[in-house]
């Protein structure tokens, strides 16, 4: 058997954030759904599963049409089972990463984030293997003073320090 390293780029438009894990069962979509919805009402977002048996089809829901598309689109790049995508707007992974976590079949989260993201894949031709996501970019440097201290006023003008 020979296997090849992928490098797929996920879109990550602006004003979305992605958040990229790994499930094992075919409720996820369902279930991700519930947890979504319940800790953040006035969150939009899609969700794509990758079914690894049975039809292996793409599950998808949401209730944004255009976040369910990109959702799909990025599984259809990834293409390895049980792996899944949601996109949302209107929220930030920090209000829904705990839910999703708590999501019984959920098995781990890769990436949350609305930096552009590559996601490293392993194909073994009629299987695929998420290896790995690259968020973002490389570090610059060491924080200084100043901006530590333009840290904390961010984080205290955005809501989330008081």
């Amino acid at each position: 058997m020979e296997a090849r390293i992928v490098v797929e780029e996920i879109p990550v438009p602006e004003g979305t954030n992605v958040i990229i894990g790994r499930s094992h069962f075919i409720k996820t979509v369902e279930d991700l759904y519930e947890a979504l919805v319940t800790s953040c009402p006035t969150l939009k977002f899609g969700i794509a599963f990758c079914e690894a048996s049975g039809k292996r089809l793409i599950r998808h829901d949401g209730n944004s049409e255009e976040l369910r598309n990109l959702a799909i689109e990025a599984c259809k790049k990834i293409a390895a089972g049980h792996v899944f995508v949601v996109y949302i707007k209107e929220g930030w992974p920090i209000n829904v990463l705990n839910a999703i976590k708590d999501v019984q079949e959920v098995v781990s989260i890769d990436a949350a984030t609305a930096n552009p993201v590559k996601v490293v894949v392993a194909d073994l031709g009629e299987q695929r293997a998420l290896l790995g996501v690259a968020d973002g970019f490389k570090p610059l440097g060491v924080e200084s003073e100043e901006d530590i201290r333009e840290r904390k006023e961010f984080l205290r003008k955005i809501g989330y320090k008081r």
